[in-house]
Protein backbone atom coordinates (compact mmCIF):
# COMPACT_ATOMS: atom_id res chain seq x y z
CA UNK A 1 0.00 0.00 0.00
CA UNK A 2 2.71 2.69 1.02
CA UNK A 3 4.41 1.75 -2.36
CA UNK A 4 1.10 2.71 -4.28
CA UNK A 5 0.98 5.96 -2.28
CA UNK A 6 -1.14 5.31 0.46
CA UNK A 7 -0.54 7.76 3.59
CA UNK A 8 0.88 5.93 7.38
CA UNK A 9 -2.49 6.68 8.53
CA UNK A 10 -4.31 4.82 6.10
CA UNK A 11 -2.08 1.74 6.40
CA UNK A 12 -2.50 1.79 9.73
CA UNK A 13 -6.78 2.40 9.43
CA UNK A 14 -6.68 -0.37 6.78
CA UNK A 15 -4.87 -3.26 8.71
CA UNK A 16 -5.74 -2.15 12.30
CA UNK A 17 -2.89 -1.20 12.84
CA UNK A 18 -1.62 1.73 15.26
CA UNK A 19 0.19 4.59 13.65
CA UNK A 20 3.36 4.78 15.65
CA UNK A 21 4.23 0.70 14.12
CA UNK A 22 3.54 1.24 11.06
CA UNK A 23 5.71 3.82 11.08
CA UNK A 24 8.64 2.22 13.15
CA UNK A 25 8.40 -0.73 10.44
CA UNK A 26 8.84 0.98 7.59
CA UNK A 27 11.75 3.23 8.98
CA UNK A 28 13.55 -0.29 10.04
CA UNK A 29 13.12 -2.43 6.82
CA UNK A 30 12.35 0.40 3.72
CA UNK A 31 15.06 -0.22 1.00
CA UNK A 32 14.81 3.16 -0.38
CA UNK A 33 11.63 4.68 -1.00
CA UNK A 34 9.81 1.15 -1.32
CA UNK A 35 9.24 -1.43 0.84
CA UNK A 36 9.49 -5.19 0.94
CA UNK A 37 7.74 -7.42 3.13
CA UNK A 38 10.21 -10.27 2.14
CA UNK A 39 13.33 -8.24 2.51
CA UNK A 40 12.12 -7.06 5.81
CA UNK A 41 11.28 -10.77 6.94
CA UNK A 42 15.59 -11.22 6.28
CA UNK A 43 15.93 -7.76 7.50
CA UNK A 44 14.14 -8.95 11.11
CA UNK A 45 16.14 -12.42 10.89
CA UNK A 46 19.34 -10.76 10.70
CA UNK A 47 18.81 -8.12 13.90
CA UNK A 48 17.64 -11.45 16.22
CA UNK A 49 20.32 -13.97 15.01
CA UNK A 50 22.26 -10.47 16.72
CA UNK A 51 20.63 -9.90 19.51
CA UNK A 52 21.02 -11.25 23.05
CA UNK A 53 24.33 -10.95 24.95
CA UNK A 54 27.77 -13.03 23.54
CA UNK A 55 28.24 -16.02 24.49
CA UNK A 56 31.44 -16.20 27.32
CA UNK A 57 32.52 -19.94 24.93
CA UNK A 58 32.75 -17.56 21.89
CA UNK A 59 36.18 -16.12 23.80
CA UNK A 60 38.83 -18.74 22.72
CA UNK A 61 40.85 -19.05 25.91
CA UNK A 62 37.53 -19.82 27.78
CA UNK A 63 36.20 -22.63 25.55
CA UNK A 64 39.80 -24.00 25.50
CA UNK A 65 39.99 -23.85 29.17
CA UNK A 66 36.12 -25.42 29.02
CA UNK A 67 37.28 -27.96 26.32
CA UNK A 68 40.58 -29.10 28.38
CA UNK A 69 38.11 -29.78 31.64
CA UNK A 70 35.15 -32.29 30.31
CA UNK A 71 36.82 -33.54 27.01
CA UNK A 72 39.71 -34.70 28.53
CA UNK A 73 39.59 -34.51 32.52
CA UNK A 74 36.04 -35.88 31.71
CA UNK A 75 34.66 -32.86 34.55
CA UNK A 76 31.23 -32.53 35.10
CA UNK A 77 30.25 -28.35 33.49
CA UNK A 78 29.51 -28.13 37.68
CA UNK A 79 32.90 -28.85 38.50
CA UNK A 80 34.41 -26.47 36.09
CA UNK A 81 32.10 -23.96 36.79
CA UNK A 82 33.13 -23.84 40.37
CA UNK A 83 36.71 -24.97 39.81
CA UNK A 84 36.82 -21.43 38.32
CA UNK A 85 35.26 -19.82 40.80
CA UNK A 86 37.49 -21.44 43.35
CA UNK A 87 40.81 -20.46 41.60
CA UNK A 88 39.43 -16.97 41.23
CA UNK A 89 40.09 -17.18 37.30
CA UNK A 90 39.15 -14.27 35.38
CA UNK A 91 36.57 -15.10 33.51
CA UNK A 92 33.32 -17.08 35.33
CA UNK A 93 31.14 -18.84 33.34
CA UNK A 94 28.15 -20.74 34.88
CA UNK A 95 26.95 -23.73 34.28
CA UNK A 96 23.92 -23.77 32.28
CA UNK A 97 26.24 -21.81 29.68
CA UNK A 98 28.72 -24.81 29.67
CA UNK A 99 25.66 -27.43 29.09
CA UNK A 100 24.14 -24.94 26.75
CA UNK A 101 27.14 -25.08 24.93
CA UNK A 102 27.28 -28.88 25.11
CA UNK A 103 23.80 -29.19 23.90
CA UNK A 104 24.66 -27.32 20.83
CA UNK A 105 27.57 -29.46 19.76
CA UNK A 106 29.92 -27.27 20.08
CA UNK A 107 31.86 -29.52 21.68
CA UNK A 108 30.99 -33.05 19.41
CA UNK A 109 34.11 -34.69 17.51
CA UNK A 110 36.51 -33.39 20.37
CA UNK A 111 36.76 -36.27 22.67
CA UNK A 112 39.49 -39.03 21.98
CA UNK A 113 37.52 -41.44 22.12
CA UNK A 114 33.75 -42.52 22.58
CA UNK A 115 31.13 -41.15 20.79
CA UNK A 116 31.30 -38.05 19.04
CA UNK A 117 28.12 -36.85 20.90
CA UNK A 118 29.26 -34.68 23.39
CA UNK A 119 25.94 -34.88 24.91
CA UNK A 120 26.86 -39.05 25.60
CA UNK A 121 29.81 -38.24 27.43
CA UNK A 122 27.53 -36.41 30.67
CA UNK A 123 27.35 -38.68 33.37
CA UNK A 124 23.79 -39.35 33.69
CA UNK A 125 23.09 -40.23 29.91
CA UNK A 126 21.88 -43.30 29.04
CA UNK A 127 22.95 -45.27 32.86
CA UNK A 128 20.64 -47.80 33.09
CA UNK A 129 20.39 -49.59 36.75
CA UNK A 130 19.13 -52.94 37.57
CA UNK A 131 15.66 -53.48 37.87
CA UNK A 132 13.23 -54.06 41.25
CA UNK A 133 13.55 -57.96 40.02
CA UNK A 134 17.44 -58.78 39.92
CA UNK A 135 18.58 -60.21 42.69
CA UNK A 136 21.92 -61.71 43.32
CA UNK A 137 23.09 -65.20 42.32
CA UNK A 138 26.41 -65.78 43.82
CA UNK A 139 25.44 -66.97 47.30
CA UNK A 140 26.00 -65.13 51.02
CA UNK A 141 29.17 -64.26 52.57
CA UNK A 142 30.01 -64.48 56.40
CA UNK A 143 29.06 -61.02 58.48
CA UNK A 144 32.24 -60.07 60.94
CA UNK A 145 30.64 -56.43 61.84
CA UNK A 146 27.37 -54.49 60.76
CA UNK A 147 27.64 -50.61 59.83
CA UNK A 148 25.88 -49.70 62.77
CA UNK A 149 28.81 -51.06 64.80
CA UNK A 150 30.96 -48.20 63.20
CA UNK A 151 32.95 -46.32 65.01
CA UNK A 152 31.20 -42.84 65.23
CA UNK A 153 34.29 -41.11 63.47
CA UNK A 154 33.15 -42.60 60.33
CA UNK A 155 30.00 -42.04 59.84
CA UNK A 156 30.63 -38.09 60.57
CA UNK A 157 33.72 -38.00 58.04
CA UNK A 158 35.78 -36.31 60.76
CA UNK A 159 39.16 -38.11 59.64
CA UNK A 160 40.78 -39.38 56.82
CA UNK A 161 41.53 -43.27 56.66
CA UNK A 162 37.55 -44.47 56.54
CA UNK A 163 37.24 -46.21 53.87
CA UNK A 164 33.89 -47.85 51.08
CA UNK A 165 35.04 -51.10 48.62
CA UNK A 166 33.17 -51.76 45.89
CA UNK A 167 34.39 -53.85 42.40
CA UNK A 168 33.53 -52.36 38.88
CA UNK A 169 32.70 -55.22 36.62
CA UNK A 170 33.71 -55.39 32.86
CA UNK A 171 32.13 -56.70 29.41
CA UNK A 172 33.68 -59.76 29.78
CA UNK A 173 32.59 -60.24 33.34
CA UNK A 174 35.91 -61.73 34.46
CA UNK A 175 38.72 -58.99 35.17
CA UNK A 176 37.00 -56.36 37.61
CA UNK A 177 38.45 -53.34 39.18
CA UNK A 178 38.63 -52.94 43.01
CA UNK A 179 38.01 -49.71 44.51
CA UNK A 180 38.70 -47.92 47.74
CA UNK A 181 37.07 -44.16 48.73
CA UNK A 182 38.14 -42.68 51.49
CA UNK A 183 34.63 -41.17 53.22
CA UNK A 184 36.15 -37.47 54.49
CA UNK A 185 38.38 -36.58 51.20
CA UNK A 186 36.71 -38.74 48.49
CA UNK A 187 40.52 -40.13 47.82
CA UNK A 188 40.05 -42.42 45.53
CA UNK A 189 42.65 -45.72 45.42
CA UNK A 190 41.75 -48.52 42.27
CA UNK A 191 43.67 -51.77 41.04
CA UNK A 192 42.71 -54.61 38.24
CA UNK A 193 41.74 -58.13 40.02
CA UNK A 194 42.24 -60.05 37.19
CA UNK A 195 38.58 -62.47 38.55
CA UNK A 196 35.68 -61.59 40.62
CA UNK A 197 36.56 -63.90 43.08
CA UNK A 198 36.69 -63.56 46.93
CA UNK A 199 40.53 -64.52 46.62
CA UNK A 200 41.41 -61.92 43.64
CA UNK A 201 39.38 -59.36 45.16
CA UNK A 202 41.32 -59.85 48.59
CA UNK A 203 44.90 -60.07 46.98
CA UNK A 204 44.16 -56.53 45.08
CA UNK A 205 42.55 -55.27 48.60
CA UNK A 206 45.56 -56.08 50.63
CA UNK A 207 48.20 -54.08 48.12
CA UNK A 208 45.72 -50.76 48.06
CA UNK A 209 45.88 -50.91 52.01
CA UNK A 210 49.43 -51.01 51.81
CA UNK A 211 49.87 -47.86 49.64
CA UNK A 212 49.15 -45.83 52.70
CA UNK A 213 49.89 -48.24 56.35
CA UNK A 214 48.23 -46.65 59.22
CA UNK A 215 45.63 -44.69 57.29
CA UNK A 216 43.25 -47.90 56.79
CA UNK A 217 40.87 -47.48 60.29
CA UNK A 218 38.19 -48.95 58.63
CA UNK A 219 36.86 -50.40 55.36
CA UNK A 220 33.01 -50.44 54.42
CA UNK A 221 32.74 -52.91 51.58
CA UNK A 222 29.78 -53.94 49.48
CA UNK A 223 27.90 -56.68 50.64
CA UNK A 224 29.49 -59.09 48.20
CA UNK A 225 30.79 -62.49 48.01
CA UNK A 226 33.85 -61.44 46.77
CA UNK A 227 34.43 -59.80 50.43
CA UNK A 228 34.06 -62.75 51.64
CA UNK A 229 37.40 -63.23 53.07
CA UNK A 230 38.55 -59.89 54.65
CA UNK A 231 39.00 -61.57 57.51
CA UNK A 232 42.12 -62.50 56.86
CA UNK A 233 42.85 -58.82 55.46
CA UNK A 234 41.75 -57.69 59.35
CA UNK A 235 43.98 -60.14 60.58
CA UNK A 236 46.79 -58.71 58.94
CA UNK A 237 46.46 -54.88 59.31
CA UNK A 238 44.51 -54.81 62.12
CA UNK A 239 41.55 -52.65 59.99
CA UNK A 240 37.97 -53.89 60.67
CA UNK A 241 35.02 -54.51 57.89
CA UNK A 242 31.71 -53.07 58.47
CA UNK A 243 29.15 -54.44 56.50
CA UNK A 244 25.70 -52.75 55.06
CA UNK A 245 22.43 -53.62 55.26
CA UNK A 246 21.23 -55.96 52.86
CA UNK A 247 20.08 -53.82 49.55
CA UNK A 248 21.23 -50.96 51.42
CA UNK A 249 23.41 -48.93 48.56
CA UNK A 250 23.00 -45.39 49.87
CA UNK A 251 24.60 -46.71 53.16
CA UNK A 252 28.04 -46.58 50.97
CA UNK A 253 26.77 -43.69 49.03
CA UNK A 254 30.38 -42.18 48.98
CA UNK A 255 31.50 -45.09 46.85
CA UNK A 256 28.51 -45.76 44.85
CA UNK A 257 28.90 -42.05 43.41
CA UNK A 258 32.68 -42.32 42.98
CA UNK A 259 31.65 -45.57 41.13
CA UNK A 260 29.08 -43.43 38.96
CA UNK A 261 32.33 -41.15 38.12
CA UNK A 262 34.68 -44.08 37.21
CA UNK A 263 32.10 -45.17 34.78
CA UNK A 264 32.76 -42.06 32.71
CA UNK A 265 36.35 -43.47 31.69
CA UNK A 266 35.70 -47.27 32.16
CA UNK A 267 31.93 -47.26 30.64
CA UNK A 268 30.00 -50.36 31.08
CA UNK A 269 31.05 -53.23 27.86
CA UNK A 270 34.64 -52.05 28.49
CA UNK A 271 36.95 -55.28 28.52
CA UNK A 272 39.06 -54.47 31.49
CA UNK A 273 41.59 -57.52 30.44
CA UNK A 274 43.09 -55.23 28.11
CA UNK A 275 43.28 -52.15 30.00
CA UNK A 276 46.72 -51.55 31.58
CA UNK A 277 47.19 -51.29 35.43
CA UNK A 278 49.21 -48.31 34.19
CA UNK A 279 46.21 -46.83 32.40
CA UNK A 280 43.93 -47.56 35.43
CA UNK A 281 46.45 -45.75 37.92
CA UNK A 282 46.42 -42.46 35.77
CA UNK A 283 42.01 -42.74 35.65
CA UNK A 284 42.29 -42.14 39.58
CA UNK A 285 44.65 -39.61 39.21
CA UNK A 286 42.81 -37.84 37.36
CA UNK A 287 39.70 -38.39 39.18
CA UNK A 288 41.54 -37.32 42.93
CA UNK A 289 41.92 -34.31 40.94
CA UNK A 290 38.74 -33.19 40.01
CA UNK A 291 37.17 -30.83 42.26
CA UNK A 292 33.88 -32.00 44.12
CA UNK A 293 31.11 -30.11 45.32
CA UNK A 294 31.00 -31.88 48.24
CA UNK A 295 34.29 -30.54 49.49
CA UNK A 296 33.94 -26.84 48.78
CA UNK A 297 35.06 -27.54 44.95
CA UNK A 298 38.39 -28.64 46.45
CA UNK A 299 39.86 -31.99 45.24
CA UNK A 300 39.85 -35.40 47.22
CA UNK A 301 43.98 -34.84 46.63
CA UNK A 302 43.80 -31.76 47.94
CA UNK A 303 42.03 -32.95 50.92
CA UNK A 304 43.55 -36.21 51.69
CA UNK A 305 47.51 -34.39 51.42
CA UNK A 306 46.29 -30.70 53.18
CA UNK A 307 47.58 -29.16 49.99
CA UNK A 308 46.47 -26.36 47.69
CA UNK A 309 46.53 -26.91 43.53
CA UNK A 310 45.93 -24.94 41.19
CA UNK A 311 44.38 -26.68 38.08
CA UNK A 312 43.32 -24.22 35.75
Amino acid sequence: MRNHGNSLREIASHIKKSYSTISRELSRNSTGKSYSPSKAQEKYKQRKGNCGRVSLLSNPQVFEVVREHFCEDLWSPEEISNRLAVEKYPVQISTTTIYRGIFNGLFDNLFKSGSSSAVRHLRHHGKSRHNKAYQEKRGKIPIPNKIHDRPREADNRVEIGHWEGDTVLGKSGKACVVTLVDRKSRYLLIGKAAKRTSEAVTDTLSDLMKLWPGRSLTITPIRGKEFAKVQCLTDKFGTPFYFPDPHSPWQRGTNENTNGLLREYLPKGTDLDSITDRRIQAYAEQMNNRPRKCLGWKTPYEIFFNVVLHLI
